[in-house]
């Protein structure tokens, strides 16, 4: 059935009140099963699950995924299975988009354990209590859906932005749950099938499993060089090297990390060429320069010197930094639409009350967000005060820069599905090296506030959408809302603490889970508030140039209309994470965008599974994968 919406004309020149009308009139649904107890449930229940693929894939590239899509297919099939044997009802749509409401906000949850809260641990050294973490990001959450309602009412049902990714995800449920019944258990399948085999290849990834089985045989190698070495050694007693270092140490090698390749196929071929580029770049030509010099200094081991990606990145992050924060910038606000249309509309005749009038008993109350902002923000200024150190004072000014960092971040979300949370990030931060100059710590807990509540008010936005297509009771996407937070982190954090932090701060940062994204918040914290004079002259010069260079990759975008493949972010994000991760990540992408052009018959088999159906292929085997691999990494350290 094809979703109802308003032309361009209407939405230009209609009142704010006559578009609600109208939806309410052509759109809701009016009391269909929404927010019921298994829709609460699954959701929960899902977003807590994916919540973990969110957890490892954010470690090993500091970036999260949207699980959405993921949710509402699972969850369709589920219902579908369900009913066919009698054991239910159908699944209507609007239970399923609350549930992805619910699942979706619970993915979230992740995103302050891979940045703020981990580059906090590594600066102080010290462990943060996992209720404090629980607490704290609970209240960061929940302070974020209290910002994102009142905007909805703006931002969706008066401008009726597009939300890219929400409005795919409410065209993939109303194809699923109106069109073709086979289609939607074609993408459960894949989705299925995909992540069976993904978790089956991770487990025979652990050697120390299938040795405590006597499975030894059947183990997957973590690494695809060895057969070379091995032959290269003993035949010609030559091991391949870059000025006089070993390319292992340099961490150029392929390995099997299959779901690095799924992420690299959801992230396109663009953004995976700029990887491959900045890998070469800092791996095959800078690092080996500076270990040459002196510049990068390996670690003391008998019998000589050894590198690896943790002494190479702590050079290299300060030139991959700089490219991406210029970058990020200079693409923030080389868009001065966005910052001008985000403050416009503020104060619209009616807009509030024309809405409460149409829509009193389905949108949420404006008490709530009037009574809600204040009570949750002082409790979030409190918190920061009580855990972090953070004068009462400096909390109190994160709170009005939340609002305009939120109506900034929305604006941008809402157009292009992309949510500036790294450009925020360092903006607070540099903000903060003014109002506590030299205090390293109030510098990242304080950005935390402000970057992490304006992101997660933009991208609950972003699940709003699909709600507002298919004809939702928005109250009870709120609630949903909150239920995922709950689940995301009652699941996520305790996962944490016990694979990726164990007890050392210091050992976040390694050569499986490199944190990028805490090396970032860590890197620029110690440049602002220590001041450049603490670096060594080579990186100051590495910075220098990457800052150029991020500004000049994003001045070709803007000169060639976006169809330059190279991306400031990507060739930058490169320079904090291994080598093989970003080669991983290329392949995968270089692989889908072959397959789109040598499969392009749209009724062939390779085109339905590989082009058609490339989200539940890649999020199959992201979630197969991740989950199998935190689960071997449990089983691993605590019972074996």
């Amino acid at each position: 059935m094809a979703l109802k919406q308003l032309t361009d004309e209407q939405i230009r020149t209609w009142t704010l009140e006559q578009k609600d009308r109208w939806w309410l009139e052509n759109v809701w649904r009016g009391d269909m099963p929404q927010l019921t107890i298994r829709s609460a449930l699954t959701g929960m229940i899902l977003g807590g699950v994916l919540s973990l693929t969110n957890l490892y894939v954010g470690a090993k590239t500091g970036w999260t995924l949207g699980v959405g899509i993921t949710s509402v297919i699972l969850a369709f099939a589920l219902y579908k299975v369900l009913s066919a044997l009698g054991l239910g009802r159908e699944y209507t749509v609007l239970e399923n988009n609350c549930m992805q409401s619910i699942a979706t906000a619970a993915g979230y949850m992740t995103a302050p354990m891979i940045s703020s809260l981990a580059a906090y641990m590594i600066v102080t050294g010290t462990v943060i209590p996992m209720g404090t973490t629980l607490v704290w990001i609970v209240a960061l959450a929940a302070l974020g859906v209290l910002f994102a309602f009142p905007l909805k009412r703006r931002f969706i049902n008066d401008e009726q932005h597009p939300f890219p990714e929400g409005r795919a995800a409410g065209v993939v449920m109303d194809a699923l749950h109106t069109g073709d019944a086979r289609e939607g258990l074609l993408k459960a399948k894949i989705l299925a099938v995909c992540g069976g085999g993904a978790a089956l290849l991770k487990l025979l990834s652990s050697h120390a499993i299938l040795d405590r089985f006597k499975l030894g045989a059947l183990a997957v190698p973590e690494y695809l060089d060895g057969w070379f070495y091995a032959l290269s050694v003993r035949y010609l007693n030559w091991t391949p090297r870059i000025l006089g270092t070993d390319l292992r140490e340099l961490t150029v090698r392929p390995d099997t990390d299959f779901v690095m390749m799924a992420a690299g196929g959801l992230m396109g071929i663009r953004t995976g060429v700029s990887l491959m580029i900045g890998a070469v770049l800092n791996y095959a030509i800078l690092a080996p320069w500076m270990i040459q010099r002196g510049d990068i200094v390996g670690k003391a081991v008998e019998g000589g010197v050894t590198f690896g990606f943790k002494p190479i990145t702590t050079w290299a992050l300060w030139g991959g930094v700089a490219i991406m924060t210029t970058a990020s910038l200079f693409a923030f606000f080389s868009r001065p639409q966005v910052l001008v249309s985000a403050f416009q509309g503020l104060s619209r005749r009616g807009g509030a009350g024309a809405a409460q009038d149409v829509l009193r008993d389905i949108e949420l109350p404006m008490r709530v967000f009037v009574i809600g902002i204040p009570l949750v923000g002082g409790l979030v200024v409190y918190l920061a005060h009580r855990f972090f150190g953070v004068a009462i004072w400096q909390g109190i000014i994160a709170i009005p820069l939340i609002f305009l960092f939120t109506l900034i971040a929305v604006n941008s979300t809402a157009l292009t599905s992309i949510t500036p949370t790294g450009a925020l990030g360092k903006l607070t931060q540099l903000t903060y090296s003014v109002i506590a100059p030299r205090n390293i710590t109030t510098n990242i807990a304080s950005a935390a506030i402000t970057a992490e509540v304006a992101s997660n008010a933009s991208n609950l936005l972003m699940d709003i959408k699909p709600g507002y297509m298919l004809g939702a009771k928005p109250r009870q996407q709120a609630i949903g809302h909150v239920l995922g937070i709950l689940a995301g982190a009652v699941v996520s954090v305790p996962v944490f603490y016990l694979v990726f932090l164990k007890g050392n701060p210091q050992g976040l940062i390694s050569d499986q889970y490199p944190m990028p994204a805490a090396t970032v918040w860590e890197a620029v914290a110690r440049l602002l508030t220590q001041g450049v004079s603490e670096l060594p002259v080579s990186a100051r010069w590495a910075a220098l140039v990457g800052a150029l260079v991020g500004i000049g990759l994003e001045v070709l975008r803007l000169a060639t209309r976006g169809r330059s493949w190279f991306s400031g972010v990507g060739i930058g994000l490169a320079f904090v994470i291994p080598f093989n991760t970003c080669f991983a990540m290329f392949l995968g992408s270089f692989l889908f965008w072959l397959a789109a052009r040598r499969w392009r018959d749209e009724t062939g088999l390779g085109h339905r599974v590989f082009v058609a159906n490339l989200e539940p292929v890649c999020a199959g085997v992201i979630a197969g994968g991740a989950l199998m691999g935190i689960t071997v990494t449990l089983i691993e350290t605590f019972a074996l």
